[in-house]
This record gives structure tokens, sequence and C-alpha cells, in this order.
């Protein structure tokens, strides 16, 4: 079984295919440029459920089981801040290093740092499917530290510190990062709802 995942994030589809086929071998992963697919898709949901069932629903129009995340960190002092908008907080998409750094001048003066990364991945099947589109959701606590601390990871993964693991997500193995992080729950969240959508349907 294929599906094609909705996004230009390699780091995403990587972690999301490895994480996966821990609960469903037999299935296969692909990218929207895998499978010929070019669509700019405007993500202009108000929500992390919105954006990733948008994102999905691209996908399955051209006949594919699409899979899309949408994903970001939110904190609690700046509201739920910078949450959709994680990947272009400075202005920049995917610019990791301004993020940060806008991140820590708006942090600079808040004692509570706490915050949360979340993940929510979203299912679309193709038209006239006996199958239902759902969505799930996964979230991961941590602490925003004062300063980036680890070398791997991308995002804010060096700011992120999670206290259970005394590490900050850059400085976490893949495999111990594909144990806890948001991406890692809802993604089991998916991997159980995908087996009961399609089973339930057989």
């Amino acid at each position: 079984m294929k599906i094609v995942f909705a996004s230009g994030n390699k780091h995403k589809i990587e972690e999301f295919g490895a994480i996966l086929k821990k609960y469903i071998p037999q299935i296969e992963v692909v990218s929207m440029k895998d499978a010929g697919i070019s669509d700019d898709i405007v993500e202009d949901g108000a929500t992390f459920e919105a954006n990733a069932m948008i994102k999905a629903r691209a996908v399955a129009k051209y006949g594919y089981i699409g899979v899309a995340d949408d994903s970001g960190l939110t904190v609690d002092a700046l509201g739920g801040a910078p949450g959709i908008y994680s990947a272009r907080y400075a202005g920049e998409h995917g610019n990791d290093k301004k993020n940060n750094q806008k991140l820590l001048l708006d942090m600079r003066r808040i004692e509570n740092r706490a915050g949360a990364f979340v993940c929510t991945i979203a299912c679309a099947f193709p038209e006239n499917s006996q199958y239902s589109d759902f969505c799930v959701r996964g979230e991961c606590e941590g602490v925003i530290l004062h300063a980036e601390k680890g070398e791997g990871g991308f995002g804010y993964d060096p700011l992120f510190f999670v206290e259970k693991c005394g590490k900050t997500y850059a400085e976490l193995s893949s495999d111990e990062k594909n144990e806890i992080s948001h991406r890692a729950v809802a993604t089991k969240l998916f991997a159980e709802k995908f087996v009961n959508e399609i089973s339930d349907k057989e």
C-alpha cells in the first residue's frame, strides 16, 4: 500500500516513514515529488488540524491516499505562538536560525518557559472512497531554554528541552526522538486509526 505524504520537508517524511513502518511494515510512504504532484498548496487554515487536512486532500484528489502533517511549537507565555506560523515565525519560511533568534528575543524576560511541540496528521482518501478522512494530534511537553543546546534535529529542536529525557530535541538520537516526540505520538495514533479504518470496512 502506498500513501503520499504532502510535504517538501524530507526530514518530516523520513521521520514519519520510519515511525510508521514499526506499526504498518507493508506501507510505502512517498513524497509528492515522487508521485509527480507539483501543486503549490495554500495553507490558509486557522489550526494545525485544518492545515493538515487541506494538504492531505490536495493529494487525495489525484487518486492517492493523502497524508499530511502540520506541526509547530506552542509556548504558553506567548499565547500559543509561534503555533501554525512556526516555520515562518521570523518572516522567512524555513529559516531556523532567524526563527530561533526571534523566539529567544520574545522570551527574554519571561520566567514561565513551558511549551509543547504539536503535530497533527491528517489522512484523506480519494473521492468516492469507502473510507472516512480523519485527523489525529500528538504533543510533547517541554521547556524553552535561554540558549541553543545540541547539534542534531532541525527547527526549534536546540531550544526545546524535554525534562523527562534530560535533553533537548537536538541532543536526542533519532531512535530516542522517534520514541517520545510529538510526531512519534501522532504517528502512533495515526497508525492505529488508519488500521482500524481500513479493517473495519473490509
